[in-house]
């Protein structure tokens, strides 16, 4: 069977405006041959023409473990099977620093990207910048793609830019927390009068007092185990902070700073930190020396953990380890952060209409299954993510739906380049709000603050002795800083 070819001259403008337009404006600050894996940039190999046309020679990059890595290989063998007019071969890297590190260097070295490329949320300020994609959503509107129902409206939010879809969500993890269902039993904590969630609901969800119950439920001296972990990061605290009405910066859309020192944040961290600092039910700085806070919970010494969708198979194959997971606690409304994947174009195509045609393939409900099956990955396709590949019932985590329905919570970070250099900059003093005898949390967070400045919005280079003795300023000197 052939691959269906749509025309482009009957895309459905007036289901795009009402279905995805809308969603991005919601997003949006300016709303004013061989398919085996191989690493390494990509370059298009030109080819003679014929009287008989040739199939145009598309690329494909993606990261992940070995087993998703195999699993996109039969999503591009299905396609190579039936198209006559594109073949689709794979790159594949093991991690998203791996590939998104040498796609920079084949960028910076006039290298072209593959025709299609898997990015994270992060990474899509960098290509905004360079102009490496082009926007997907009229390509895939005159392909028939459903914007309207098919997909999860935050992660549509996710991918925009400049009221356009600039590529497509693959992929939406929250962050949720898995529990050790040994040390925490909720229906042995609602015996003994403990205030513990249903996790047998329609809807799972819990206080923080409850998931502070839950910690020391967990807690025992004498068998070595902890409670809970969370780790001291920006995505870590970023939860609990919007959960309690804090903001994690300034400006969610253009920031020039953290937001730890504002009345609602501080009042956020105020009621948290009591649990999170707590050497007697979190890790100590001693166990962290020891072994990963993961580690302390395959090693079953460990109650709860946050993390994302991407344990699963290695907590899988930890013998012994029954767990599952439950969203992230609620102090004041339900909130989380997510991990977020998507698919892109190249602005520089062997063919756009080809690659097009590909991603749509990638996007169909049986492929996104097909990878979804090797457990690592929640889709943004909602009849996908209903299905039985994802939710595997009769395997760990019993509650799969927690990952899904906490898809409408997430917070997403400000769309800038400099998130890793940040986390750096203001790293040790976050690790200080879990670690010092005395905490001045008031002081503590100004410090941060003052901190987050220097990445977010740097000041500008002072005028030289000659500058300032000119009539006029240059024009350099009275730019506005770059906010990353």
């Amino acid at each position: 069977m052939r691959i269906r070819r749509w025309s482009r001259g009957r895309g459905r403008s007036a289901v795009l405006t009402g279905a995805l337009a809308g969603v991005l404006c919601l997003g949006l600050a300016g709303c004013d041959g061989g398919t085996g894996a191989q690493p390494g940039p990509i370059l298009h190999s030109s080819s003679a023409s014929s009287p008989t046309p040739q199939p145009t020679s598309l690329t494909f990059g993606v990261y992940g473990p070995k087993d998703e890595q195999t699993a996109f290989e039969r999503v591009v063998n299905a396609f190579n099977a039936t198209s006559q007019d594109s073949q689709v071969q794979l790159h594949s890297w093991p991690t998203h620093d791996a590939m998104i590190s040498e796609l920079r260097k084949a960028s910076a070295g006039g290298q072209e990207l593959p025709d299609v490329f898997m990015v994270s949320r992060s990474d899509l300020a960098w290509l905004q910048q360079q102009q490496l994609t082009q926007p997907v959503d009229e390509l895939l509107d005159e392909r028939g793609v459903d914007f309207g129902d098919g997909y999860a409206r935050s992660a549509l939010e996710a991918f925009s830019a400049d009221n356009r879809l600039q590529c497509m969500p693959y992929s939406i993890s929250p962050m949720v927390i898995y529990y050790n269902k040994d040390l925490i039993d909720f229906a042995r904590m609602a015996e003994r009068g403990l205030d513990a969630p249903d996790p047998e609901s329609d809807n799972p969800r819990w206080t923080f007092e409850q998931f502070t119950a839950a910690a020391k439920f967990a807690t025992h001296p004498r068998k070595g185990t902890r409670g809970v972990y969370v780790s001291p990061s920006l995505n870590g605290l970023a939860p609990f902070i919007y959960s309690g009405g804090g903001s994690l910066f300034d400006d969610e859309q253009n920031p020039t700073s953290l937001a730890f020192s504002a009345s609602g944040t501080q009042d956020a961290l105020n009621r948290v930190l009591p649990l999170l600092r707590n050497p007697h039910l979190t890790l100590t700085q001693r166990q962290l020396a020891t072994a990963s806070p993961l580690q302390w919970f395959e090693r079953g010494k460990l109650g709860m953990i946050a993390g994302y969708r991407s344990l699963v198979p290695r907590l899988r194959r930890v013998p012994g380890l029954d767990f599952d997971v439950m969203p992230m606690p609620i102090l004041d409304s339900s909130a989380t952060v997510g991990n977020v994947t998507g698919l892109c174009l190249s602005a520089d195509a062997a063919s756009t209409p080809e690659a097009a045609d590909f991603l749509v393939h990638v996007l169909s409900t049986e492929q996104v299954a097909q990878v979804a099956h090797t457990g690592y990955l929640v889709p943004t396709n909602l009849e996908a993510a209903a299905g039985e590949d994802f939710l595997q019932p009769g395997r760990q985590p019993e509650d799969a739906r927690v990952f899904t329905s906490s898809e409408r919570y997430v917070h997403f970070m400000p769309l800038i380049d400099t998130m890793t250099r940040l986390e750096q900059v203001v790293g040790g003093e976050l690790n200080e709000l879990v670690t010092v005898p005395v905490l001045d949390l008031a002081q503590l967070g100004a410090q941060i603050d003052a901190q987050s400045r220097s990445v977010l919005a740097p000041a500008s280079p002072s005028p030289s002795p000659s500058d300032s003795s000119s009539p006029s300023p240059s024009p350099s000197s009275t730019d506005s800083p770059s906010a990353g």
